[in-house]
């Protein structure tokens, strides 16, 4: 798929469409795109490489656009494997290349790749600059956005921000989708822990003039920047992004579940519009982790399993937890048959995150829903409705 930024600055990545799952963890139906550039002026610059599975297309890509010349930099804007596998081939097939990279970046690169001592490299820090003629690059460390050493840069005379993993999203660059949601789910799940680093980049990122966003992850962005930007700023500071009660429920035999689903009912009937109701044991976990984000209410319904709660739901709240979840309003409701634990194991993870506000009004059903439960199901409805 042929990509155009400028006539200078030429995208060489690659799709991977064979991926089942990203980082071992989430699941890609659309695969995922390995984002690398090209600057072309009196000096070449490469701006990070590809996954080690898109090594041979990413080399064709590159060589097809250098035609007789040779690159003059690589700038290292991330270690992480999926940008950085295919650093050792790009130094066998030019070895007189200056790697550029902060000093993070060079404490952590032989950990992946056996370095000869006569290798070029450039250490920049915090506003340095390179020029490559008429292209000039600034750096801005991005520490923790989301692993140490990485870092931004931004070309001045086009006014691109190569922003790392900031603004990546999942799905090949031949798929047709909304942006925010696998944007979303990306975020959430890989950069979600780390909000005030993104929070620090962005108020850098407010003092530039950007006309172009390149990515490590997805499309290049040229237009209406200030949403992208926008929702950056909104999932980074842990506000919700909409108005909604999620309802993730953790059912064994099925009871658990009818219950989830009525109660799901009672809360729109108090005229909550948007009501999403999720299977943790069935449905993506990582999106079931956006779900939580993107709302600023939710339900959680478990069953009560060897004196805690059903593991997916455990599961569920840890991966909350590891992800800083914070500023939400949370009902509970449980099912036991003899002894009821769910709701206790439940609140007291909840417990350990930051400005949760949970409902006093929790539910307890004794292994099916019946009409004896309806008043504290209508209570529970009516708290997350005003909530």
């Amino acid at each position: 798929m042929k990509i155009t930024i400028s006539d200078a600055i030429k995208y060489i990545g690659v799709d991977d469409k064979t991926i089942d799952l990203f980082e071992s963890q989430y699941v890609v139906p659309n695969g995922v795109s390995y984002n690398s550039y090209l600057i072309m002026d009196e000096k070449i610059a490469v701006m990070d490489t590809v996954d080690a599975r898109g090594m041979k297309e990413w080399e064709d890509n590159l060589a097809a656009e250098l035609g007789q010349r040779t690159p003059d930099y690589l700038v290292i804007s991330h270690l992480e494997p999926d940008h950085a596998g295919s650093i050792g081939r790009l130094l066998q097939l030019y070895p007189e290349i200056t790697i550029v990279g902060n000093s993070k970046t060079f404490a952590m690169l032989p950990q992946f790749f056996d370095l000869v001592p006569e290798q070029k490299t450039l250490a920049v820090k915090e506003g340095d600059t390179l020029s490559l003629g008429s292209h000039t690059l600034t750096f801005m460390m991005a520490p923790m956005v989301h692993w140490p050493e990485v870092m931004v840069s931004y070309e001045s005379s086009e006014k691109v921000l190569f922003s790392a993993d900031g603004f990546g999203k999942f799905g090949a660059l031949d798929t047709d989708e909304e942006w925010a949601c696998e944007a979303r789910r990306y975020y959430f799940n890989i950069v979600g822990k780390y909000g005030a680093p993104v929070q620090a980049l962005l108020k850098k990122a407010a003092g530039l003039d950007i006309a172009v966003i390149c990515p490590l992850h997805g499309p290049i962005l040229k237009e209406n920047l200030a949403y992208y930007v926008g929702l950056y700023d909104t999932w980074s500071s842990y506000k919700p992004e909409s108005s909604g009660v999620f309802i993730a429920y953790a059912s064994i035999h099925g009871n658990t579940a009818k219950a989830a689903e009525k109660l799901a009912e009672l809360v729109r009937a108090k005229g909550v519009e948007k009501v999403t109701v999720s299977d943790l044991a069935r449905e993506d976990m990582a999106e079931c982790v956006e779900d939580a984000f993107r709302y600023d209410r939710m339900i959680l319904a478990g069953a009560s399993y060897d004196g805690g709660v059903f593991p997916c739901m455990q599961d569920f709240l840890h991966h909350l937890q590891s992800k800083a979840f914070q500023n939400r309003t949370v009902g509970i409701m449980e099912n036991g048959s003899w002894g009821p634990t769910a709701a206790k194991a439940m609140r007291g993870i909840l417990e350990t995150m930051k400005n949760i506000t949970i409902l006093d009004e929790t539910v307890t059903i004794k292994s099916t829903l019946k009409e004896s439960d309806m008043p504290a199901m209508e209570a529970l409805a009516e708290a997350i409705a005003r909530a």
